[in-house]
Protein backbone atom coordinates (compact mmCIF):
# COMPACT_ATOMS: atom_id res chain seq x y z
CA UNK A 1 0.00 0.00 0.00
CA UNK A 2 1.47 3.35 -1.11
CA UNK A 3 1.17 6.13 2.01
CA UNK A 4 0.53 9.59 0.85
CA UNK A 5 3.17 12.25 1.66
CA UNK A 6 1.50 15.22 4.58
CA UNK A 7 2.92 17.34 1.63
CA UNK A 8 -0.14 15.72 -0.30
CA UNK A 9 -3.17 16.55 1.71
CA UNK A 10 -4.69 19.99 2.02
CA UNK A 11 -3.17 21.61 4.78
CA UNK A 12 -5.71 22.12 7.48
CA UNK A 13 -5.59 25.39 9.63
CA UNK A 14 -6.14 25.29 13.57
CA UNK A 15 -7.64 28.97 13.62
CA UNK A 16 -10.87 30.29 12.58
CA UNK A 17 -11.96 30.37 10.03
CA UNK A 18 -11.35 26.50 9.24
CA UNK A 19 -9.80 26.46 6.04
CA UNK A 20 -7.92 23.79 3.88
CA UNK A 21 -4.78 24.90 1.42
CA UNK A 22 -5.37 22.27 -1.54
CA UNK A 23 -2.74 21.51 -4.03
CA UNK A 24 -3.64 21.54 -7.68
CA UNK A 25 -2.21 19.60 -10.17
CA UNK A 26 0.05 20.81 -13.07
CA UNK A 27 -2.89 20.36 -15.41
CA UNK A 28 -5.08 22.94 -13.19
CA UNK A 29 -2.13 25.42 -12.74
CA UNK A 30 -1.40 25.36 -16.64
CA UNK A 31 -4.96 26.20 -17.02
CA UNK A 32 -5.14 28.94 -15.09
CA UNK A 33 -1.79 30.18 -15.84
CA UNK A 34 -3.25 30.44 -19.48
CA UNK A 35 -6.66 31.66 -17.85
CA UNK A 36 -8.97 29.13 -19.20
CA UNK A 37 -10.79 29.14 -15.77
CA UNK A 38 -13.19 26.59 -17.62
CA UNK A 39 -10.52 24.04 -18.04
CA UNK A 40 -8.82 24.69 -14.75
CA UNK A 41 -12.24 23.92 -13.03
CA UNK A 42 -12.85 20.56 -15.16
CA UNK A 43 -9.67 19.26 -13.13
CA UNK A 44 -9.24 20.76 -9.85
CA UNK A 45 -10.76 19.71 -6.68
CA UNK A 46 -12.14 22.38 -5.61
CA UNK A 47 -14.99 24.83 -7.73
CA UNK A 48 -12.13 28.16 -8.75
CA UNK A 49 -14.12 31.21 -8.98
CA UNK A 50 -13.23 34.28 -12.08
CA UNK A 51 -10.88 35.56 -9.07
CA UNK A 52 -7.93 32.76 -9.97
CA UNK A 53 -7.45 34.33 -13.38
CA UNK A 54 -7.42 38.01 -13.01
CA UNK A 55 -4.48 39.33 -13.46
CA UNK A 56 -2.39 39.11 -10.60
CA UNK A 57 -3.46 35.96 -9.79
CA UNK A 58 -2.62 34.21 -13.47
CA UNK A 59 0.89 35.68 -13.08
CA UNK A 60 0.94 33.22 -10.19
CA UNK A 61 0.14 30.47 -11.84
CA UNK A 62 2.00 31.58 -15.27
CA UNK A 63 4.95 31.34 -12.62
CA UNK A 64 4.15 28.36 -10.64
CA UNK A 65 3.59 26.68 -14.29
CA UNK A 66 6.94 27.60 -15.35
CA UNK A 67 8.68 26.31 -12.00
CA UNK A 68 6.99 22.87 -12.24
CA UNK A 69 8.65 22.57 -15.75
CA UNK A 70 11.75 23.49 -14.68
CA UNK A 71 11.62 21.64 -10.98
CA UNK A 72 8.62 18.95 -10.83
CA UNK A 73 9.32 18.34 -7.22
CA UNK A 74 8.36 21.68 -5.88
CA UNK A 75 4.97 20.76 -6.66
CA UNK A 76 3.87 19.58 -3.14
CA UNK A 77 5.41 23.00 -1.87
CA UNK A 78 3.98 25.33 -4.15
CA UNK A 79 0.47 27.65 -4.18
CA UNK A 80 -2.55 26.19 -3.04
CA UNK A 81 -6.16 26.96 -2.99
CA UNK A 82 -7.29 28.68 0.05
CA UNK A 83 -10.91 26.66 0.50
CA UNK A 84 -13.00 27.55 3.13
CA UNK A 85 -14.67 23.91 3.49
CA UNK A 86 -17.76 24.84 5.66
CA UNK A 87 -19.01 27.78 2.97
CA UNK A 88 -17.66 25.22 0.03
CA UNK A 89 -15.94 28.56 -1.31
CA UNK A 90 -11.93 28.82 -2.57
CA UNK A 91 -11.47 32.16 -0.99
CA UNK A 92 -8.18 32.84 -2.11
CA UNK A 93 -4.06 31.50 -2.46
CA UNK A 94 -0.72 30.63 -0.72
CA UNK A 95 1.34 28.17 -0.15
CA UNK A 96 5.24 28.43 -0.37
CA UNK A 97 7.54 29.53 -3.23
CA UNK A 98 9.58 26.31 -3.43
CA UNK A 99 10.54 23.85 -1.59
CA UNK A 100 13.11 24.14 1.72
CA UNK A 101 16.54 25.88 -0.07
CA UNK A 102 20.18 24.63 0.77
CA UNK A 103 19.62 26.58 4.35
CA UNK A 104 16.04 25.19 5.28
CA UNK A 105 14.30 28.62 4.43
CA UNK A 106 11.04 28.44 2.70
CA UNK A 107 9.27 31.95 1.40
CA UNK A 108 5.41 32.02 1.62
CA UNK A 109 2.95 34.14 0.24
CA UNK A 110 -0.31 34.43 0.57
CA UNK A 111 -3.40 36.29 -1.44
CA UNK A 112 -7.54 36.33 -0.70
CA UNK A 113 -9.62 37.49 -3.19
CA UNK A 114 -10.85 40.79 -2.20
CA UNK A 115 -14.52 39.90 -1.60
CA UNK A 116 -13.23 38.01 1.50
CA UNK A 117 -11.10 40.66 2.94
CA UNK A 118 -11.22 41.09 6.98
CA UNK A 119 -12.42 37.39 6.97
CA UNK A 120 -9.41 35.94 8.78
CA UNK A 121 -8.82 33.93 5.66
CA UNK A 122 -4.83 35.08 5.41
CA UNK A 123 -4.19 34.47 9.51
CA UNK A 124 -5.96 31.02 8.76
CA UNK A 125 -3.55 30.13 5.59
CA UNK A 126 -0.89 31.88 7.37
CA UNK A 127 -1.26 29.98 10.26
CA UNK A 128 -1.47 26.68 8.24
CA UNK A 129 1.57 27.52 6.27
CA UNK A 130 3.56 27.63 9.65
CA UNK A 131 1.92 24.43 10.91
CA UNK A 132 3.13 22.86 7.77
CA UNK A 133 6.45 24.34 8.15
CA UNK A 134 7.16 22.85 11.36
CA UNK A 135 6.40 19.76 10.64
CA UNK A 136 8.94 19.17 8.13
CA UNK A 137 12.49 18.57 9.39
CA UNK A 138 14.46 20.30 6.67
CA UNK A 139 12.54 23.73 7.30
CA UNK A 140 14.20 25.92 9.58
CA UNK A 141 12.82 29.32 8.85
CA UNK A 142 10.09 30.83 7.39
CA UNK A 143 10.41 33.89 5.01
CA UNK A 144 7.90 36.47 3.67
CA UNK A 145 8.58 39.74 1.66
CA UNK A 146 6.52 42.23 1.46
CA UNK A 147 5.90 45.96 0.47
CA UNK A 148 6.40 48.46 3.16
CA UNK A 149 2.58 50.17 2.17
CA UNK A 150 0.69 46.37 2.28
CA UNK A 151 -0.34 47.32 6.09
CA UNK A 152 -2.53 44.42 6.32
CA UNK A 153 -0.21 41.78 5.57
CA UNK A 154 2.57 43.99 7.71
CA UNK A 155 0.13 43.45 10.47
CA UNK A 156 -0.46 39.96 10.21
CA UNK A 157 2.88 38.58 10.13
CA UNK A 158 3.78 40.95 13.06
CA UNK A 159 1.10 38.86 15.12
CA UNK A 160 3.13 35.93 14.43
CA UNK A 161 6.51 37.21 15.57
CA UNK A 162 8.51 37.62 12.16
CA UNK A 163 11.12 40.14 12.43
CA UNK A 164 12.59 42.38 9.96
CA UNK A 165 15.72 41.32 8.36
CA UNK A 166 16.56 43.16 4.76
CA UNK A 167 15.16 44.64 1.50
CA UNK A 168 14.96 43.38 -1.50
CA UNK A 169 13.85 44.34 -5.01
CA UNK A 170 10.73 42.48 -6.31
CA UNK A 171 10.06 43.26 -10.20
CA UNK A 172 6.89 43.16 -9.78
CA UNK A 173 6.18 44.54 -6.47
CA UNK A 174 8.92 46.81 -6.10
CA UNK A 175 10.84 47.47 -2.65
CA UNK A 176 9.74 44.74 -0.26
CA UNK A 177 10.60 44.26 3.50
CA UNK A 178 12.11 40.63 4.52
CA UNK A 179 11.13 38.99 7.39
CA UNK A 180 11.95 35.25 8.44
CA UNK A 181 10.13 33.65 11.70
CA UNK A 182 12.94 30.86 12.79
CA UNK A 183 10.53 27.10 12.92
CA UNK A 184 12.74 24.53 14.02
Amino acid sequence: MTSISPLDEPWPSTVAPTVQLVQLNAATIDALADEDLDLANEQAAVELSPYFVEPASANTWRRRSRQLAETPTDASWITRVIYDPTRQLAVGQSGYHGAPDADGMVEVGYAVDAAFHRQGYARAALTALLERARLEPSVAVVRASIRPDNLPSNNLIAQFGFVAVGELWDDEDGMETIFELPVG
